[in-house]
C-alpha cells in the first residue's frame, strides 16, 4: 500500500491542476465576455445612430412640406406673368381694373431679392379700396411702398401703388431632395 503522503500529493496535484484549469477557463470566459460587451456597445451605438437618422429623415420630410408652403409666398423670377395675372384677377373680382405699369428688381434690397411693381387700379372708390386691400393681404411676401388715391375729372377713382414683392432667383432650388 501506498503511504497517505503519496495520496495527499496526488490529490493535491489534481486539485492544483483543476484550479489552474478553472483559472484558465475563467480568464478565457472573462475575455470573451469583455469582447461581447464591446460588441453590444457597438450595436447599441449603431442602433442609436440609425434611430437618429430615421428621426432626422422624418423631420426633413416635414420641413420639406413647410418649405414648399413658404416658397409659395415668394414670386419666382419665372412666375412674374402669373403673379401679374393674379393681380389683375383680384381687381376683376373686386370690380376694378388693375394695370401693371412696370416691373423691376428692387436695387435697394440687400438681404433678399425683391421685385418692384408699379400698379394702377381704376374703378369706383369702393372697388378701388377693396382691390388695394385684397392686394395688400394677398398670400405673398409683399408690402406697399407707396400709395396714392385720387379722383379723375370724370368721377372715376384711381390708386397708384408701388409694391415690393419677395422673389426667389431662378438658380435657387425650391425644395429639398
Amino acid at each position: 500500500m501506498k503511504s497517505p503522503f503519496t495520496h495527499l500529493l496526488i490529490v493535491s496535484f489534481f486539485c492544483a491542476a483543476a484550479l489552474a484549469g478553472y483559472g484558465f477557463w475563467y480568464a478565457a470566459v472573462a475575455q470573451k465576455s469583455s469582447a461581447v460587451a464591446d460588441l453590444q456597445g457597438q450595436i447599441n451605438a449603431k442602433t442609436e445612430t440609425v434611430s437618429r437618422i430615421a428621426s432626422t429623415r422624418t423631420a426633413l420630410s416635414e420641413i420639406a412640406n413647410d418649405e414648399a408652403v413658404v416658397q409659395g409666398y415668394f414670386v419666382p423670377e419665372t412666375g412674374v406673368v402669373a403673379f401679374i395675372n393674379s393681380l389683375e384677377g383680384l381687381g376683376r373680382a373686386q370690380g376694378s381694373d388693375v394695370s401693371v405699369l412696370s416691373v423691376s428688381t428692387d436695387a435697394g434690397a440687400t438681404e433678399r431679392p425683391m421685385l418692384a411693381f408699379s400698379i394702377s387700379v381704376k374703378g369706383t372708390f369702393d372697388a378701388v379700396m377693396r382691390t388695394v386691400g385684397a392686394i395688400e393681404y394677398a398670400p405673398y411676401d409683399l408690402s406697399i411702398a407707396a400709395l396714392s388715391v385720387g379722383q379723375d375729372a370724370k368721377g372715376s377713382w384711381h390708386a397708384d401703388l408701388k409694391l415690393l414683392v419677395g422673389s426667389v432667383p431662378t438658380g435657387i432650388a425650391t425644395s429639398t431632395p
